[in-house]
């Protein structure tokens, strides 16, 4: 069973792409006397833990640690900030939402709806029409508490709500790392790498360097994926739902996963009992287009959890496709090792 109090904390810390210190702080933490590790000069947490056996092929298990969010790039003199989104955000989610950049409290401003015109309220605000409120009454005001390229956050607290579900504000990956960090902690059949990336809403820049570094004949992305299973979605547009454990992919826009995994990885699922679902479509992408090309080239295979609401302040899982993603990624670690 995956740490409820564990996921909690590192979902709610900050950690927009290119500042994770408070999420690999965390993660140091939790790992400390679980396994031998470093930090990169990039940022990314290179861990290796002994198995019961050497495996015949290296593996590694990566998910990222960033989050999407924004970044300041201007204050205004009335001391509203100007910003752009980090990572894929839908501009339709963002007015009114609360922030926060560091300890500063703000809320995302737009022209109030009484004063749109017909053709604003039928588009999606641009950004040059957004601005972050923080209190401040000038620039003067507003560059005491904020500098430019400073990160915000949604402000949402994680909960479970009815029976099992999870709703987080970076679930997106945070529960792939957590399910790391579990992995570390118990045993394993087979020794194993593990990384916690940086940056991999802009651009899978952390997976790159840290598979290149660890030289693993087998990369699995540990991550969450899009669950669609919402009323007046056709089935064929569905693409994963909660409550029917892992998602396994054959495809995405940035993977061909290694065949030859993926029906290993089926198989070892439905060999122990482990509900299991293909992803039914080919969307998204994750860090697994990094550690295929990085160095020699890896064999790579994509592990997620099904999550709803995905890149937006609050996205929703279930706690039971979480523990048997866990499952999974045990047996994995012993089917793949031999």
């Amino acid at each position: 069973m995956m740490d409820d109090q564990m996921l909690k904390t590192l979902c709610g810390l900050p950690g927009v792409s290119g500042a994770e210190e408070p999420v690999r702080y965390e993660i140091l933490k939790q790992i400390e006397g679980h396994c031998i590790y470093r930090v990169d000069p990039l940022g990314n947490v290179l861990a290796f833990k002994k198995g019961r056996q050497e495996p015949v092929h290296s593996m590694l298990f990566s998910a990222h640690m960033d989050e999407v969010g924004l970044i300041v790039t201007y204050i205004e003199e009335s001391g509203l900030l100007r910003f752009t989104t980090v990572g894929g955000i839908d501009r339709r989610v963002l007015p009114g939402k609360t922030v926060r950049i560091g300890e500063q409290p703000g809320v995302i401003g737009s022209k109030a709806v009484h004063l749109k015109s017909a053709e604003e309220k039928d588009k999606a605000p641009a950004l040059d029409a957004l601005y972050i409120d923080i209190g401040a009454s000038n620039r003067e005001e507003a560059e005491a508490k904020v500098t430019l390229g400073d990160r915000a956050v949604f402000c949402t607290h994680y909960c479970e709500m009815g029976d099992g579900f999870l709703r987080g504000r970076a679930l997106d990956d945070r529960l792939g790392c957590a399910l790391l960090i579990e992995m570390l902690r118990g045993e394993l059949e087979y020794d194993a790498h593990f990384a916690f990336t940086v940056q991999e809403e802009t651009g899978t820049t952390g997976a790159k360097t840290a598979a290149a570094q660890i030289g693993a004949e087998i990369g699995i992305a540990v991550e969450t994926t899009t669950a669609c299973d919402l009323p007046d979605v056709p089935p064929e547009k569905t693409v994963c739902a909660l409550k029917k454990g892992p998602v396994l992919s054959f495809m995405d826009r940035g993977t061909v996963y290694d065949l030859a995994l993926y029906r290993r990885a089926l198989e070892t699922a439905q060999e122990k009992g482990i509900p299991c679902q293909p992803k039914a479509g080919v969307y998204g992408g994750n860090e697994s287009r990094s550690v295929q090309t990085a160095g020699n080239g890896a064999q790579v295979l994509a592990v997620s959890v099904p999550c709803r609401y995905l890149h937006t302040p609050s996205c929703v899982a279930h706690r039971s496709d979480a523990d048997n993603t866990l499952v999974l990624l045990r047996a994995l670690n012993g089917a793949f090792g031999g």
